[in-house]
């Protein structure tokens, strides 16, 4: 009778072991960014007031996503979520492009075990596979603290390089700077019409908000956002919002968390050297024709 005690500490500690090697997690998180004003730009009067609230709606309906992360003690995959296509949408390649420049498409991989992340992606008609090692945050715990979906979280606070890719960060330019573009564009024939993107502008950083639960510890979260201890819950880098609306642990269903293979394996930084050049050459291209925007989807 005394064995039976040691026995069943025995058992729950292989149970404990058990438990955290087979755990698993999933988290829906809803994504929403600030659009950008388009009104009182340079060189696009032939836009009406009405053009510019209807791109501003499409522009905001594209910035609303959800997306899911799977995770587990050591890796996890973040995905946005599949919907049906309305009629009349552009085609599939215009819009996995636009979705990878607005922060979706693609699967992300993070493995925080190795500190590397994988990531596919379509470009141009491309498809690239992007690895490279997960960014590092100084992040600065904070005390202060708050409640989300029944979690206590708390605040942590960094300062990163802005992405020249995430077009979400885009922003309208300051007045000084505008003038200094204006200065600039009369040397130009004016017979050219000043281009639409002349008008914004990526910032060189962003400050990050995140909040994260200690009580479901793993340095997991959204996007490539990791490092902290306990899941991120919320996100805040810029003009964009990641907010964590469903939690689900230990479902009886595992998810297949693994890392994309598809595509020509590339590194961060040539990524975005790819597709700077190649958004440049669509600009130059695009200038001197009217000064609208390109289309945007519906």
């Amino acid at each position: 009778m005394k064995k039976l005690p040691y026995y069943l500490l025995l058992v729950l500690a292989f149970s404990q072991v058990q438990a955290q090697k087979d755990f698993q997690g999933m988290a829906v998180y809803e994504s929403k960014t600030q659009a950008p004003k388009f009104e009182g730009m340079r060189g696009n009067r032939d836009i009406t007031p009405e053009m510019q609230k209807n791109m501003e709606e499409r522009m905001k309906k594209m910035l609303e996503k959800t997306f899911i992360l799977n995770f587990n003690k050591a890796a996890s995959i973040y995905k946005e979520e599949e919907k049906l296509e309305a009629p009349g949408q552009q085609g599939s390649g215009m819009r996995m492009m636009m979705s990878s420049m607005m922060g979706g498409g693609g699967t992300f991989y993070k493995d925080v075990k190795n500190k590397t992340y994988t990531v596919d992606k379509e470009f141009m008609g491309k498809e690239f596979l992007v690895k490279d090692s997960l960014p590092k945050l100084n992040w600065k715990l904070e005390s202060e603290t708050k409640q989300i979906g029944g979690y206590n979280c708390y605040k942590a606070t960094a300062v990163k390089e802005a992405s020249k890719t995430d077009f979400r960060n885009l922003r309208p330019k300051k007045e000084d700077d505008k003038e200094v573009n204006e200065k600039n564009d009369k040397k130009e024939s004016t017979e050219k019409k000043t281009n639409f993107e002349d008008n914004f502008e990526i910032p060189k950083e962003i400050i990050v908000t995140a909040w994260y639960s200690p009580e479901i510890p793993i340095n997991q979260g959204p996007e490539n956002y990791w490092g902290l201890p306990g899941l991120i819950l919320e996100i805040n880098d810029g003009t964009t919002t990641i907010l964590c609306s469903k939690i689900v642990l230990n479902a009886k269903e595992k998810a297949d968390i693994k890392e994309p293979t598809k595509g020509k394996e590339i590194s961060q930084k040539e990524y975005d050297e790819t597709v700077v050049k190649k958004m440049k050459e669509f600009r130059e291209m695009n200038r001197g024709r009217a000064g609208g925007p390109p289309p945007m989807g519906r």
